[in-house]
């Protein structure tokens, strides 16, 4: 079986999260993607929801899908989520499958970095998808990434999570950004509003 991991802080999902998981699936004929919501990652600093209103809205997101699961193994185990660490826990559960590694084009750029590349690198191949703004360049990757990277063209929609919630503390619409039932538990739980002054 050929699995697309897609993982990140999901803070909230949104859909272009989905339109690339779903444009890697069918470029590379993957028989499942799974989503991975992040403990903390090692980038980024946690910005509104918690890890387990992540996993939640990551649930509610992919949940109609058969062919999309979420994985809440950096959830659970917490702390600082490297990628090889979380990696070498899942081909120990699931020996026999070929794990695709899916992240922003952005992010290409920076896998010479990532703790443990070369470790990495024999759990997964890496497949970058298109964004606004970044072009994929897999020849200025060192020789040894070069041939674990793929690339993947999708969509280019300008929706980020940075911006979604900038919206809704500012009282604007997301919708059409996040799927609706994401949407209906942002607003139930209060996520992301503005601070009463």
């Amino acid at each position: 079986m050929k699995v697309g991991i897609m993982g990140g802080t999901f803070d909230p999902i949104h859909m272009g999260h989905l339109m690339a998981a779903e444009a890697v699936k069918d470029a590379y004929k993957l028989d499942e993607i799974w989503f991975m919501p992040s403990h903390i990652p090692p980038h980024k600093h946690a910005a509104g929801a918690t890890g387990e209103q992540r996993l939640e809205m990551t649930n509610l997101a992919t949940e109609e899908y058969e062919d999309y699961r979420v994985l809440d193994v950096e959830i659970i185990r917490g702390g600082v989520s490297y990628t090889v660490d979380t990696m070498e826990i899942i081909r120990r559960q699931h020996p026999d499958i070929d794990l695709y590694f899916i992240i922003g084009a952005d992010m290409v750029n920076y896998l010479s970095r990532w703790e443990r590349i070369e470790d990495l690198t024999k759990l997964v191949t890496f497949i970058g998808v298109g964004r606004p703004g970044f072009e994929l360049h897999l020849d200025d990757l060192p020789d040894f990434l070069q041939e674990h990277v793929l690339h993947a063209d999708m969509p280019q929609v300008e929706i980020s999570s940075t911006g979604i919630r900038r919206r809704l503390a500012k009282g604007r619409s997301v919708r059409f950004m996040v799927p609706q039932a994401v949407l209906d538990y942002i607003t139930r739980s209060g996520l992301y509003a503005a601070e009463p002054r």
